[in-house]
């Protein structure tokens, strides 16, 4: 019975999530498995992988082949470097020291990469809201502009328009008074 570690598929449509498995390789795709490994979640960045470190190691050692996939995956968590490096270990090239101590090395590496794509991508973001802030603002302040000039402009027509009917009076009251003396001489 060839053993595969491989992905088992869940989740909705166009947002996926998979289960990683050590399955027999005759088993459909998402049917029957033999042990759960761990999950991952290609939806989040960076990738969120939850993996069972010593188990899938273990399921590597007694020779279950990895797909492609999750070879990568494996990869990426240090399984197939700590597999790599305890064969070293049973051929004698290593102590178990020394590979402990290598690979020890290795995962502070690996976390610092990672960290550091965290803080770059939180900087991106917040830098992009920050942009988008003063975009916003910028935008708002010119509509408040034009809108404060268009109240301008009305107030401006407004006050014409009474100071013409308060001057009409006068202007008719004017014509009376000429008239009354007219008609008195």
């Amino acid at each position: 019975m060839p053993v595969r570690i491989r992905l088992q598929r869940h989740g909705r449509k166009n947002h996926a999530f998979f289960h990683i498995v050590a399955a027999d390789s005759r088993a459909p795709r998402d049917g029957r498995f033999i042990e759960k490994l761990g999950v991952y979640n290609p939806n989040t960045n960076p990738a969120t992988i939850d993996l069972d470190f010593d188990t899938t190691l273990e399921w590597i050692q007694k020779g279950a082949q990895p797909s492609d996939t999750c070879r990568a995956i494996l990869s990426y968590k240090g399984i197939m470097h700590k597999h790599h490096l305890l064969r070293g270990v049973a051929k004698g090239a290593l102590t178990e020291e020394q590979a402990e101590e290598k690979f020890q090395a290795w995962m502070e590496g690996k976390h610092g990469a990672i960290e550091g794509k965290k803080s770059t991508l939180a900087e991106k973001a917040a830098k992009e809201q920050a942009e988008r802030l003063e975009a916003e603002r910028k935008r708002n302040e010119e509509r408040a502009a034009a809108l404060a000039a268009k109240e301008a402009e009305a107030n401006a027509e407004v006050a014409e328009a009474s100071a013409e009917a308060e001057e009409a009076p006068e202007a008719e009251t004017a014509a009376e008074g000429d008239a009354e003396t007219k008609n008195e001489a």
